[in-house]
């Protein structure tokens, strides 16, 4: 428990990986930056060889110019594909310390009668910067700072060599500590910002859905209706139904069967808008997340017994009454306490003419049709303008 706990920087693994996107985000823009950095560094490096100063001899001109065209390469991939380039994150994130760690080593054997610094600095820069897990940046910073000291012994005097391994030794030892304190901290910054999301999302929900049913409250059911119809402005090959729906005799059941039955009907009928409009998988997504542009339905609870739809389609209208009517059956076949023909409704629709943005004059013509459902038998889903004839202010509903 221990050993996991350390690898990943005091946190479970569970919480790690959960942190895995964050992680690797983080980590490809450290990449992106670290790699400029070198480009910079292996730059000046080559120019310096060109001019033969500061001891950086000409012959090395081809070893600056190769490492500049693979830090080029590794640049435009990084930045041109930078899904690709975060999915496999952690794979380019371990090109970048071989390119890193090589070129330090080699810089520092073009300098056999100077003690290294530049690995050092790579060493330092790779230990403050990535996230990996503790076990494998222990080994892989080991092994490399193995490699150098081996280079080292090889092709410096005793002395220089010496030098090298009591700084790498130090450095190493301040690095590996560093790294576990800082990538804790990242990792705690993650998990803090992943529970504030979290709050966040809590309260978006009971902010914008009802508890009862699941669908969006009216409220927040009417600003995304708004938000829809603005952007469908620019839909050319989609139409616009908006669709009121009210249970038929729910006074009757609250008084028969008790306001608990009552409640059950309503919940009933919330559930079934949300299967059979497929909003399970979207509801259950922050609304931030929600493409309305794409989306087909979207279903909310007015209040009481009264619900409300929102419906894309392509061709006729008759596609909008078919799928409430699917819901109606379905409505009336539900078998749940002392209700024998199942939950009845009265489902009234209308258009939304193009280029018609006040949902207000929609949802009256809605309301309008369903009064005439409910004047017409109950039960029953009914079209704006096909079913409908002209009445009075002394129309009421029944």
């Amino acid at each position: 428990m221990i050993g996991k706990s350390i690898n990943y920087y005091g946190y479970d693994k569970e919480t790690y990986y959960e942190c895995g996107s964050m992680i690797r985000t983080m980590n490809r823009n450290h990449i992106i930056v670290i790699n400029i950095w070198f480009l910079i560094v292996d730059f000046i490096y080559l120019v310096l060889a060109a001019l033969n100063l500061f001891g950086v001899n000409q012959e090395r001109v081809p070893f600056y110019a190769v490492y500049l065209v693979i830090s080029l390469v590794f640049a435009l991939v990084i930045g041109l594909l930078p899904k690709f380039s975060e999915r496999y994150c952690s794979f380019f994130l371990y090109i970048n310390m071989f390119v890193l760690m090589s070129y330090g080593i080699l810089v520092s054997i073009a300098h056999p009668y100077l003690a290294a610094t530049l690995y050092l600095i790579f060493l330092t820069v790779v230990a403050l910067t990535y996230i990996g897990t503790m076990i494998k940046m222990f080994f892989l910073t080991l092994l490399a700072s193995i490699i150098f000291l081996i280079t080292s012994f090889k092709f410096k005097t005793f002395s220089i060599a010496y030098t090298d391994a009591y700084n790498i030794t130090i450095v190493w030892i301040l690095c590996i500590g560093m790294h576990y304190i800082f990538q804790r901290m990242r990792i705690q910054q993650f998990v803090l910002h992943q529970r504030n999301m979290q709050i966040q999302n809590e309260l978006e929900v009971k902010s914008s859905f009802d508890t009862l049913t699941g669908l969006l409250n009216r409220g927040r059911f009417f600003s995304i209706a708004e938000e829809i119809i603005k952007q469908s402005d620019q839909d050319y090959d989609s139409k616009l139904a908006l669709c009121l729906i009210d249970l038929d005799g729910f006074k009757e059941i609250n008084d028969s069967l008790g306001h608990q039955m009552g409640d059950k009907a309503i919940q009933v009928t919330g559930h079934t808008l949300i299967k059979n409009l497929n909003l399970s998988e979207i509801f259950q997504k922050p609304i931030s997340e929600w493409d309305l542009k794409n989306m087909n339905y979207i279903a909310g609870r007015l209040g009481g017994d009264e619900f409300i739809t929102l419906v894309r389609y392509k061709d006729d209208v008759s596609f909008v009454q078919d799928v409430m009517q699917k819901i109606l059956n379905k409505l009336n076949k539900t078998e749940i306490g002392g209700l024998k023909d199942g939950i009845r409704a009265s489902i009234g629709i209308t258009m939304l003419e193009t280029g018609e943005r006040d949902v207000d004059a929609a949802y009256k013509r809605a309301d309008d049709t369903l009064y005439i459902s409910k004047n017409a038998g109950k039960n029953q889903v009914r079209i704006f303008g096909e079913h409908v004839p002209k009445f009075g202010k002394n129309f009421k509903r029944s």
